[in-house]
Order: structure tokens, then C-alpha cells, then sequence
């Protein structure tokens, strides 16, 4: 089982860069850079809630499931 993160895709259709949307959201470039790249183990809800505020899009436009089966 597998989460992929879609929120480069996100950020590219909403063109807004990655300094830009930490500094809004209250978050490190290098944090949000680690969501970004997929490399995160986790995320807190109150992230995952400013994200889809500041990008104005549902959880699963961000995040999906894919079964590696």
C-alpha cells in the first residue's frame, strides 16, 4: 500500500511557488519541500487543513492511495 502526494501537481495548476505558500501557511520551505517531495512519513491534520484553505482543494486532491498489489 502505497499515499501518494499530489501536491506538486496542486501547486503547479494553482501556480504558486513553494516559498510563497509556506510563508502563508505558517510552515519551513524545507518542511513543506519534504510534503512536496513525497518523502514525508506523516502530516499533521492542521497542515493538511492550511494546505487545502491556502490551495482552496479537498484532502483528496492532495493525498491519494494506490495498492502496490
Amino acid at each position: 500500500m502505497s499515499i501518494i502526494v499530489n501536491l506538486d501537481v496542486v501547486m503547479a495548476k494553482r501556480k504558486v511557488s513553494l516559498n510563497g505558500l509556506s510563508e502563508k501557511i505558517d510552515i519551513t520551505p524545507a518542511n513543506l519541500s519534504i510534503l512536496k517531495t513525497g518523502k514525508a512519513k506523516a502530516i499533521r491534520f492542521s497542515t493538511l487543513e492550511a494546505l487545502c484553505k491556502e490551495l482552496d482543494c479537498q484532502p483528496g486532491d492532495i493525498l491519494a492511495f494506490e495498492n502496490e498489489s
